[in-house]
This record gives structure tokens, sequence and C-alpha cells, in this order.
């Protein structure tokens, strides 16, 4: 009896926890352009519930991605690692695991389930984690999700035309364009628990086809056919945010629920360009986003919203890396930040939006638009932003740019040879990151 009483007693102090802890959303763009959402200033393009999110919490608005596409930049989100630390890291396991060359590239589609993973850190305080959307590592249990939408392909969806769409997402690619009902049932499963969802919808992304209710707001607009056409997905995305938000308050879990909002990478859409006679910028939007080297290739809105927990109306400039978002909601959970993370904790910049930690974000290039491949080239080049400036250097193709972004955000003027002192030290500091991360 006396131990019968003793392991009651830990199990309720352990509900009594878990009780406490938030659940955590962590919203994710897909192809969203950071100056297209109505709390980035965009009064052209309707995101209702993503400007009540950002008011509701704390705004960073110079945020960035590692990379110019998609897949890189989640595994960033799901590690806390850099793209090329987590391919470093893969080519240890290949090397440790003596995986055969003629499967290393099958390995490499299941290698996150070798990683520490944000899923699987939170579970060791007991949450439960959904995938739904976006997601390139074959299937939810490589990433350590208890749950998921996307369950895997077989060696012969290479041979089908959706072969790609498979290799995405897969079912995953349903949440928001054609169901919620994944993780509604996710969430009526595990009430008791606190509980994670990855909630990255295959959207603003190409295929531009929102339905007429989200068109027809842009329909009879003075802009391109190609902006009412991204604009309308902008909007099926923000109203995917908006009936996830109506379903957790119905269910009574709105008021204990972190709420974490980024881009997985840029994309240009100005009201005035049209995309629509031109297939590679139709699929991939203007030269300065995604899949290049400019800041808007990089740049993303950052959000972190809990209700009382988190000051309303709060907003930052900050510098932030996507990397530091893992970090920072296992900072919130008293969850020791891993050994090896890039990313690092920003709650005390949440805490106080007036401080400010990175100096300079230095990222890598290795793909590039193409006008020969729709799926770009392979390149080498880096970037780097501070406060001031941001920077780029090719070197495959032999250029470097220098941008002010107090007065040429859209970085239309390069001033490289104007200022080359500032060059050679962007230049100095992104060698040492180089040697840093070999």
């Amino acid at each position: 009896m006396f131990t019968s009483c003793k392991s009651e007693s830990k199990q309720i102090e352990i509900n009594s926890e878990q009780t406490k802890l938030p659940n955590i959303i962590l919203l994710v763009g897909d192809d969203q352009g950071y100056p297209y959402f109505g709390f980035m200033g965009a009064d052209y393009v309707q995101t209702p519930h993503m400007d009540k999110l950002a008011a509701s919490g704390t705004l960073f608005t110079e945020g960035y991605v590692p990379q110019n596409h998609c897949r890189p930049s989640l595994q960033t989100l799901m590690t806390g690692t850099l793209p090329i630390n987590y391919e470093q890291d893969v080519e240890k396991l290949i090397k440790e695991k003596q995986i055969p060359e003629d499967s290393i590239v099958g390995f490499k589609h299941h290698a996150m389930r070798h990683f520490n993973t944000l899923p699987r850190l939170l579970a060791k305080k007991g949450y439960k984690s959904f995938q739904g959307g976006k997601w390139w590592e074959f299937n939810y249990q490589n990433g350590g999700f208890d749950a998921g939408m996307t369950k895997g392909w077989r060696k012969g969806d290479k041979k089908n035309d959706d072969w790609f769409l498979q290799f995405m997402g897969g079912d995953g690619r349903q949440l928001a364009r054609a169901t919620m009902q994944p993780v509604y049932d996710f969430v009526e499963t595990n009430k008791n628990d606190p509980f994670f969802i990855w909630f990255a919808p295959e959207l603003p992304h190409y295929p531009f086809d929102a339905p007429d209710k989200y068109y027809n707001i842009y329909k009879d607009k003075d802009m391109t056919e190609s902006a009412k056409r991204y604009y309308a997905n902008c909007t099926w995305f923000d109203d995917g945010v908006g009936e996830l938000v109506r379903y957790l308050k119905e269910q009574g879990e709105i008021d204990n629920t972190l709420f974490v909002y980024v881009n997985d990478n840029g994309w240009e859409q100005e009201p005035h360009q049209e995309f629509r006679h031109d297939s590679l910028r139709w699929h991939n939007g203007g030269d300065k986003g995604k899949l290049s080297v400019y800041d808007q290739s990089f740049r993303t809105p950052i959000i972190f919203s809990w209700k009382d927990k988190i000051e309303a109306g709060a907003k930052s400039k900050a510098l932030m890396h996507s990397a530091d978002i893992p970090a920072t909601i296992l900072d919130y959970l008293d969850i020791d930040i891993p050994e090896g993370y890039f990313g690092k904790s920003y709650k005390s910049l949440i805490e106080d939006t007036s401080k400010s930690d990175r100096a300079i974000i230095i990222g890598q290039a290795t793909q590039m638009r193409s006008e020969d491949d729709m799926m770009g080239m392979k390149i080498e080049a880096y970037w780097a932003r501070t406060n001031n400036w941001f920077f780029q250097w090719n070197l495959t193709l032999e250029s470097i740019a220098l941008y002010d972004m107090n007065n040429d955000s859209r970085n239309d003027t390069n001033l490289a040879e104007t200022y080359p002192e500032k060059v050679k030290a962007f230049q100095g500091r992104i060698e040492a990151w180089k040697a840093e991360h070999k």
C-alpha cells in the first residue's frame, strides 16, 4: 500500500507539471515573402488572422532562415543546427554505419531518425507531437513525431509523374489545402498531454489555385494576375491559421498555447510584377526572392505569442536566426539546449525587446535559379546581414554586392565599389565562419 500511494503521488506530481506546460504550435509558411502580410505593412494583402497573431505577441521583423529553399531551412527548425553542420553530421553517420555507396541516397531520406529533434526533446517532458504539411524526411516517424500525415513512399513512386510531390510531403500536403481533420483528431486524442504541432501547409506555395472565396478578394484589384493568384494563396494560408485558432478555442486549449511563426524561405511578388508568361518565375517568384542570394530570399518575420506570458503588440528589430526558435522553445520549458546547437534562446529578448543579440548573421547558398534548370544550379555563395548592411558573395559567379538596408531594403543599388573596406571586412568574417564550420 505504501508503494502504491507513493507511486500515485508521483503520478499526480507529473500530471500537475504537465498541465502547466504550454501546447506549442509551430506555424511554417511555405514560399511566403516577408513583405506580404498586413502586419508587415502590405495593406493590399488580406491576412487578418496572422495580423491578429502578430498583435497578440512579440514580432521580430528581422528574422532569417539559413538557406534560400525549403528543405535545409526545415531541417534547421527540427535540429537547431545549420544546414552545413547537418550535412556534416549525416556524412559522419554514413561513415560510422558504413553505409554502402548505392544506399547513401536512401539513407539520407531517413537520416533525421538519428538526430535529437525538437519532438524527441519535447517528449522528455511528456509532449505528444504531430506533423502536418511540408516534410521531406520520408515519414513523420523519422522526425520523432507521434502522429503525422506524411507516411513515406515506395521506390516505384519515382516513376510516377507526381514523385516530387511525394518527396515534398505526400499526404501532408493536404493540410489546410484540403483538410484540417488530422490535426483535430490529434488534439482530441491528446487533450490530457501537452502537445506540439508542426503546422506547415504547402501555402502560399505553387500551385496558385486558391478557391474563389480567396481569389475573389483580389479579382478586381489594380494588380497583375500573378499577384492576385499569389496573394490569394497567402490569404488561404491565413485562413488555415484562423481555422486552427478557432478549433483550439472551442477545445479550451488556446490560452495555454505558445504559437510561433516563421517562413521556410523568401519570395518576391510585388503587385505590379507579372510572371504567368514566364514558367521559371511563375514557379519561383521574382529574381530577388526564392533561390536567389538577395536579402528577400532569406528574411522572415518571426512571431512568438502566448497569452499572458508574452507581451502583446511588442516588436523587435533584433536580428534573429530561425535556429533560435527551437532553442527558445526549449528555454521556455526549462529543457537544456543540446550541445552542438547553433541556435540560442531569445527568451530574454522577448521579455525585453530593447535588447539585441546577434550583431551579424552569416549564411551559405548552395543553389540558385537557372534559366536552364527549373530546380536551380549548384553554387558556392555566402551572405551576411548586420543591422545596416546586406552582403552577398557568389564565388561561382565571381560576383560581390553590398546593400544599405536602411535605405535600400530591396537591394537595388550595389555599393560594393563605394565601400571597399566594408567588403573586405565582410569577406574576412565569412572566411572565419567557413573555417569555424569546416
